[in-house]
C-alpha cells in the first residue's frame, strides 16, 4: 500500500476514529486503526472498541492500493506533530509502515488487516433523517442525565423511542440515573414508525457529538433492535445498543404540582453556584427557600460553615423549603436557552418538574433531597 494525503486531512479524520478507541487494550489489533487505500483516489479510516466502529473515507494520492492496520494513537501523535500544510506519504510492506513527511521519517510496526474485527450490522429495516441541529438538541439537552452506574446498565444511555402526543406522532429520548430525568420530543420523522425502542450507549453519543460539530445538513439514521448506524458526511459510526428495558419513566414525571415558580434560569444557575461554593463535597445540598416572589437558597456545612443568597421571582404559593443537589439543579439550568423558566413544585418530597415552558420540547424532572 501507498498513498499521500495532506496532513490537515489525515489529522481531521484521525482524531474522528482514534477517539474510539480505547487506551488499555488487552487485544493488540484494538489499539490499531485499519487503513484502506483504493484505486479510485480514496482513504478509509476506520477504528473499533467491538461495541462501536467509525469509518470514514478521505481523498488521498493512492499510488498502490492495499490495506493495514497500524497503532491509531500513534498515528495521530505524528500527525498532530508535523508542521501545517505538510504532505504525509504512508507506505506499507511487510509488517512495517513508513510516514515520511518532509524531512521526518518514521517507521511503525504493523499488524494484518485479516485480524481486524467488523461489527456485522445485520439488516436495519428502520431507517430516517434527522437535521444535524435538531440532533445535536437532542443529545445536548439529555446526555447529562445518562448515569454512570454500571450495575444499572440499562440506564447507561439516552431512549429513544416513537409514541403519539397531543401534537401528533413524535420522536422521543430520555436519559435518567434515578435523581433526574430529561426527556426531549422531536416531531417524528419520516421512516420512524414502527421502530423499535433503542437505548443508545453513552460513549456512542459521546462519539456522535463530537462528529456532529463539524457536520451540516441531515444525518442518516438506520436501526435495528441489536444496532444503529449513523452517516454524517465522509464518516459512518455504527455501534450496538444496551441490550435492557429502559424503565417506564413517564410515571416519575408529576403532573399535579400546583406550586408555581418562575424565575430567570441564569440568575438562579449563578446563585446556586455561588452558594454551594461552601457546600460538602459528598451531598452538594443546597435549601431553596420559597416566598412571595422571592428565592432564598441557602447551604450549610459543619466544615465550612454558611451561605445565603436571595434571587428574585414570582412565585404567590404558600411558603415552602425544598432541598436539591446542587449541580443535578445546575445541569438542568445550564440547559435552559431562554429568561424564564418554571419550576412546578408540590412539597419537600415529592419530585419537581422544571420546563421552559408547556411548549418548550425539553423537560426535566429532579427528585429533591433531605437538608
Amino acid at each position: 500500500m501507498k498513498a499521500t494525503i495532506e496532513r490537515a486531512v489525515l489529522l481531521k479524520s484521525l482524531g474522528h476514529v482514534q477517539s474510539v478507541v480505547e487506551r488499555r487494550n488487552t487485544i493488540p489489533i484494538l489499539s490499531n486503526v485499519l487503513i484502506e487505500a483504493d484505486a479510485t483516489g480514496q482513504l478509509k479510516l476506520m477504528a473499533t472498541d467491538l461495541d462501536l466502529q467509525v469509518v470514514e473515507t478521505i481523498a488521498a494520492r493512492v499510488e498502490t492500493p492495499g490495506t493495514t492496520t497500524v497503532s491509531a494513537h500513534t498515528l495521530f501523535e505524528i500527525a498532530r506533530k508535523l508542521p501545517e500544510g505538510a504532505e504525509v506519504s504512508l507506505a506499507a510492506a511487510e509488517g512495517k509502515m513508513q510516514i515520511k513527511a518532509g524531512r521526518s521519517n518514521f517507521n511503525l510496526p504493523t499488524l494484518p488487516r485479516d485480524d481486524f474485527p467488523v461489527i456485522a450490522e445485520g439488516d436495519l429495516p428502520t431507517s430516517f433523517e434527522l437535521p444535524v441541529a435538531e440532533l445535536i438538541q437532542i443529545i445536548d439537552k439529555t446526555r447529562f442525565a445518562i448515569s454512570t452506574e454500571e450495575t444499572r446498565y440499562y440506564l447507561n444511555g439516552i431512549f429513544f423511542h416513537v409514541a403519539e402526543d397531543a401534537t401528533g406522532p413524535v420522536l422521543k429520548a430520555a436519559a435518567t440515573d434515578g435523581h433526574r430525568l430529561a426527556r426531549y420530543t422531536v416531531t417524528r420523522p419520516d421512516g420512524a414508525t414502527g421502530m423499535p425502542d433503542v437505548i443508545v450507549p453513552r460513549k456512542c453519543v459521546a462519539e456522535i457529538r463530537k462528529l456532529l460539530d463539524e457536520a451540516e445538513g441531515n444525518v442518516e439514521i438506520s436501526l435495528s433492535a441489536s444496532k444503529i448506524r449513523f452517516q454524517l458526511g465522509n464518516a459512518v459510526l455504527t455501534s450496538k445498543l444496551i441490550d435492557g428495558t429502559f424503565p417506564d419513566y413517564s410515571r416519575v414525571i408529576p403532573t399535579a404540582n400546583d406550586k408555581l415558580l418562575k424565575v430567570d434560569p441564569k440568575s438562579l444557575f449563578q446563585g446556586v453556584d455561588r452558594v454551594s461554593t461552601i457546600a460538602s463535597e459528598k451531598t452538594r445540598a443546597v435549601k431553596v427557600g420559597l416566598d412571595k416572589d422571592r428565592i432564598t437558597l441557602s447551604v450549610t456545612s459543619p466544615e465550612n460553615g454558611t451561605a445565603a443568597e436571595e434571587v428574585a421571582a414570582v412565585y404567590d404559593s404558600e411558603a415552602m423549603e425544598i432541598g436539591f443537589n446542587a449541580r443535578y439543579l445546575s445541569d438542568i439550568l445550564g440547559q435552559v436557552d431562554g429568561d424564564t423558566v418554571e419550576l412546578h413544585l408540590a412539597d419537600a418530597n415529592a419530585p419537581t418538574l422544571i420546563r421552559e415552558s408547556e411548549k418548550s420540547p425539553a423537560l426535566y424532572v429532579l427528585m429533591p433531597m433531605r437538608v
